[in-house]
């Protein structure tokens, strides 16, 4: 199979025509380039909003713990979550593969199953994309274009003091799942226990929020915001930061799934390394005016959507601090400074 009719074994079809329309395709796959326009059905001023992620087998993915279509669904999932943290909606996508001799045409055929999965779920037109040789490893590229009404882009750089910090998720699940898939690496067919399985799933097909994204961006009163790829410590210092605001996280307030809680307590594990310093679960974190913390919390329950206060922001020197739950009633609270890390490609 050349390389023309691999790209079409693994595209063609997969999405009608009628719905591409609906995301402004006037041209997709199948010449030197794709031609986008603005939705028809978008009445008011929008700005494009672009975002580029990739993965390489043995740094974000192996055998032993994603498929095939695992590895397609999450690369497309990553760049989703990029637009939902600028409050957009995900439109286009440009697909680029380096494919090594070990990738047959109907195993990209499968990981193509994943990303179109995501697609789908997302509303998301596939439209373009390369694919060259790779001499060793699989390596895959995903470029998503999303609008946003004009103006209306979230940023990290908005937080003020006196905010509240929000997440619209749980966290550490991923990371969790990652661990459970690690240390059954050589039992393929192992199948998780109850508790773990919520957690390998969110490993393998993160949810990014996009409607939450959507919500916060149409409400005005959101300052800033992130999306939890790299851990929740790391992503909160990128807006302390960026804001030039201490952020002031509370343990007691981080919600903990009860599968997390269960796995960890299985695995030894504290669960709250897992919570701030995982990552990949592709939740947002965020400030608001905390005058508004509730109306938006009542917003997110109408919708079925979870929205968690977690801290708060105050003027300082930049960086973010853990009020420490304290196990005896009356103690004082104890802050502690929490390390700027989380994953890292180069270890800085």
């Amino acid at each position: 199979m050349d390389e023309f009719a691999r790209i079409r074994h693994w595209t063609h079809g997969r999405q009608s025509a009628d719905m591409q329309r609906r995301q402004g395709v006037v041209l997709g796959i199948g010449d030197d380039a794709a031609v986008v326009e603005p939705p028809a059905d978008e009445t008011e001023p929008l700005q494009w909003v672009l975002a580029v992620d990739t993965m390489v087998e043995t740094v974000h993915f192996a055998d032993a713990t994603m498929s095939e279509e695992d590895v397609g669904y999450k690369a497309l999932a990553a760049n989703v979550s990029d637009i939902a943290a600028m409050g957009g909606v995900p439109r286009h996508a440009l697909v680029s593969v380096s494919v090594p001799p070990s990738y047959g045409a109907d195993r990209m055929r499968r990981l193509y199953d994943g990303l179109y999965a995501c697609a789908d779920r997302y509303g998301v037109a596939v439209i373009g994309g390369d694919t060259t040789s790779s001499p060793q490893h699989l390596v895959i590229a995903v470029t998503v274009i999303g609008t946003v009404a004009a103006g209306r882009a979230l940023r990290r750089s908005g937080a003020q003091p006196g905010d509240a910090v929000f997440v619209t998720g749980p966290v550490g699940l991923s990371a969790a799942g990652l661990h459970w898939l690690l240390a059954r690496q050589n039992d393929p067919l192992a199948q998780p226990p109850p508790e773990a399985a919520a957690l390998v799933r969110a490993h393998r097909r993160p949810a990014p929020s996009v409607r939450a994204g959507q919500l916060l961006a149409a409400r005005g009163t959101c300052r800033s915001l992130n999306d939890v790829s790299d851990g929740l410590a790391s992503e909160a210092w990128e807006i302390a930061e960026a804001s030039g605001v201490r952020l002031v996280l509370r343990e007691a307030l981080l919600p903990r799934s009860g599968s997390l809680a269960a796995y960890a307590s299985r695995a030894g594990v504290d669960p709250l390394e897992w919570m701030l310093y995982g990552g990949e679960d592709y939740v947002l974190v965020g400030t608001l005016a905390a005058d508004d913390a509730e109306a938006a919390k009542a917003a997110f329950a109408a919708e079925g959507l979870p929205f968690y206060v977690i801290g708060e922001t105050e003027a300082g020197d930049p960086g973010v601090e853990l009020v420490v739950r304290s196990e005896r009633r009356g103690a004082e609270e104890r802050r502690v400074p929490l390390a700027k890390r989380g994953y890292n490609h180069f270890g800085g």
